[in-house]
């Protein structure tokens, strides 16, 4: 798949055509099955508002096929919407916060146990680290007093768009305060934005998050691919 821009500069080329997802069905969350995890396959995908997990096997939490994911509705966090409350803001004096320091660390921090059903496997672990290398990948890690990591997140930023993918947490609050850094970076750079979150929980809900069609989140996406990128 050739000619995707973003951020200004052409995306590498997949072997792969991923297909459109306003074409698909607006019931299902899941839009295709197949092709591979190549970094240049992930990249098409997200620039057509699509993500990369698999499916549980049947009957088991194992991984099974690759699945590619367009969630309708779609949870976004608007950056000017996080809800700071006063507790996060004392606890944010407790940590330091870094970023693009740790980035396998943070991935391997976001695992869960496979019997909860994880899907931060080796081969995603592998393609997400080499976009990290190539400056697409990008992660916040939050430290406490003694120098250990309790906390953060990772993402995919393409243009104005930041898809985060999963965050964790040792201490109180070390997650938000990565959460908190991030919106605050991303604002600082100004510029049509879109923080991405795939699906809205009721946490994430209380942090600010919101839900929107599937529809309107590409729209949104198409006129955020050609901003420059913040952490890039």
């Amino acid at each position: 798949m050739r000619g995707i821009i973003a951020g200004g500069k052409p995306l590498p080329d997949s072997d792969w055509v991923l297909p459109d997802p306003l074409e698909a069905d607006p019931d299902n969350d899941v839009v295709a099955i197949g092709a591979d995890l190549d970094p240049a396959t992930v990249l098409q995908g997200y620039a057509k508002g699509l993500f990369p997990m698999h499916l549980s096997q049947e009957g088991t939490m194992q991984p099974g096929q690759l699945a590619w994911w367009s969630p309708n509705p779609r949870g976004i966090l608007p950056l000017q919407a996080l809800r700071v409350h006063r507790s996060l803001r004392k606890s944010r004096k407790r940590f330091t916060v870094t970023c693009d320091t740790r980035f396998t660390e943070v991935m391997l921090s976001c695992q869960r146990p496979i019997e909860e059903g994880q899907w931060i496997t080796s081969h995603f672990i592998d393609t997400y680290t080499e976009l990290h290398q190539r400056g697409f990948a990008h992660s916040v890690e939050v430290w406490n007093q003694s120098g250990d990591l309790v906390g953060g997140l990772y993402g995919i930023e393409l243009g104005g768009l930041f898809a985060g993918e999963s965050m964790f947490s040792r201490e109180r609050d070390a997650s938000k305060v990565a959460l908190l850094f991030l919106v605050e970076k991303l604002n600082s750079c100004g510029g049509n934005r879109i923080l991405d979150v795939q699906w809205c929980t009721d946490h994430l809900a209380s942090l600010g998050v919101i839900e929107i069609p599937r529809s309107d989140y590409i729209q949104r996406l198409h006129s955020v691919l050609h901003t420059d990128p913040c952490f890039g």
